[in-house]
């Protein structure tokens, strides 16, 4: 694998974990979240730090996973009462609140963020084929959940929390456990992150990577995995392997959105199931059946 294209597996594989990731709290559970890079951030960071202090990559990512996830069971705390647009005002204060923290804080390295990470030791061949197992393991387990009645409760709670409380599901369990599992992912690729740039900054956990990832669940088909995963990879690749691309990278995205909210309100999995069945109809279909024979 050349570096190139090491390279290329690197962010397509990060944007589609971090994705993964939001697609447990949003797309399986019903949470909108808005700040979702501030736990990206949050994994960053404390990789950085770690890094700094000398211990390797193999026990930074990790930590940096479980802080991320530690947050996110704070901030479900936090948004347990609230629900639907409320819930998404609260999670882009996240966002800010997490800004605004990183930005004023000397031992954070300020607005100049952190730098000169040591390197993990990694060849970058390796590092793409160890970013890909975080991808791998994120879709296993979000098919795993959808599969089990952990994913049904999810569904329930996404479609109404009331009556599925009624039901006897401890929707607060649910929720918690959501944001702990969406988190923990977004952790562990903002630890990979970091050891692979060797720097961070405040600007790279803006609110502009939180829509970008809420537009990868949009348009690959909200809570479904494969539909998720395929549109990261198609919404990274595009501003890379066209740079004309990347300078309207935010108009591509609002254009795609309304799109598919206007044909598609089902992502491109709804596009491609709907033409598999089309498919296999038409193929099924022998000659004559226009007449009805």
């Amino acid at each position: 694998m050349s570096a190139y294209a090491a390279n290329l597996v690197v962010i397509v594989g990060l944007n589609a974990a971090f994705a993964l990731g939001l697609n447990i709290i949003s797309g399986m559970c019903g949470q909108v979240s808005l700040g979702h890079a501030a736990f990206i951030g949050v994994g960053a960071y404390a990789a950085a730090l770690l890094a700094k202090a000398g211990f390797s990559m193999w026990l930074t990512v990790p930590v940096a996973g479980a802080m991320a996830a530690l947050v996110g069971v704070l901030v479900g705390l936090t948004a347990l009462r609230v629900r639907e647009d409320f819930l998404a005002i609260t999670t882009m204060g996240v966002g800010f609140v997490f800004l605004g923290v990183v930005r004023k804080q000397d031992w954070l390295g300020a607005e100049m963020g952190i730098s000169g990470i040591p390197e993990a030791g990694v060849p970058v061949g390796m590092f793409a084929l160890i970013v890909l197992a975080l991808v791998a393991a994120a879709v296993l387990l979000s098919l795993q959940i959808a599969r089990s009645w952990l994913g049904f409760s999810f569904a329930a709670i996404a479609d109404d929390e009331d009556v599925t409380r009624l039901l006897g599901v401890d929707v607060t369990r649910r929720k918690l456990l959501a944001f702990a599992l969406g988190t923990l992912i977004a952790g562990l690729a903002g630890g990979l992150y970091t050891h692979y740039t060797r720097f961070v900054i405040p600007d790279a956990f803006g609110f502009v990577l939180s829509i970008s990832a809420l537009s990868m669940v949009v348009i690959g088909g909200v809570g479904s995995t494969f539909g998720v995963l395929l549109a990261a990879i198609v919404l990274t690749l595009l501003p890379e392997l066209f740079r004309v691309v990347n300078a309207y990278k935010l108009a591509l995205y609002g254009a795609l959105l309304l799109a598919v909210m206007r044909f598609a309100p089902d992502g491109l999995a709804g596009l491609i199931a709907r033409a598999s069945a089309s498919w296999r109809g038409g193929s099924a279909v022998g000659p004559g059946a226009e007449t009805g024979r």
